[in-house]
């Protein structure tokens, strides 16, 4: 018996995407993908997700890649550019989970602590979680153990209780491993029929 929703934020319930910055920064396509793949990859925004100071990693880059100087301090200078803004029916599916009362809600993020807060200003329904997990805070992100631990003991939810939803299948398959019925995000359709199929909604 479920008693707990746990929702990823980033790509399930808000759209974030760096092309929404760099394609205003770059003409051609395939340079913004060159420098999104090469410079400020993937790998060097989870640094941020798991404690490492926007400055420090600014620096950091600017080191490595200075011909790129002016672009990677975009990065985080212009970083809410890049929120595209919530996607709607996943917030309509929290937001009837809500209304439901019959669940704790709670989200699970890999997010800088120091940009988590334009997210908290821009969007009302962050409100609406009984409690947030965010990585950049905590010093650890997903997919560590440790990291879905920290929620699981700050809240007292038992694994086998949990659903948890991601897009991100490294995360979803680390989840399952501790335990944690869960979802891989593709839409908010998808997500929908599944949590019907489930009796959740």
């Amino acid at each position: 018996m479920k008693n707990t929703i746990i929702f990823d934020l980033g790509a399930v319930l808000i759209d974030w995407n760096p092309h929404y910055l760099y394609r205003k920064i770059f003409d051609n396509e395939s340079e913004m993908y060159h420098f999104l793949e090469h410079v400020c990859t993937p790998e060097w925004n989870e640094e941020q997700d798991a404690g490492r100071s926007l400055e420090e990693a600014t620096d950091y880059l600017i080191r490595k890649h200075p011909e790129h100087e002016e672009n990677i301090r975009a990065f985080y200078g212009r970083w809410d550019e890049m929120l595209g803004g919530p996607i709607e029916g996943t917030v309509a599916i929290l937001r009837e989970l809500k209304e439901h009362d019959e669940y704790n809600i709670y989200a699970l993020t890999n997010w800088s602590e120091e940009t988590f807060p334009i997210a908290l200003e821009r969007f009302d329904f962050l409100a609406w979680f009984d409690g947030i997990v965010v990585s950049g805070t905590e010093k650890n992100r997903k997919p560590f153990d440790s990291f879905y631990h920290t929620l699981l003991e700050r809240y007292k939810v038992h694994p086998s209780e949990a659903l948890f939803i991601d897009d991100n299948l490294r995360n979803v398959e680390a989840a399952e491993k501790l335990g944690i019925e869960s979802i891989h995000f593709i839409s908010p359709e998808d997500l929908r029929e599944r949590l019907e199929k489930m009796g959740i909604l």
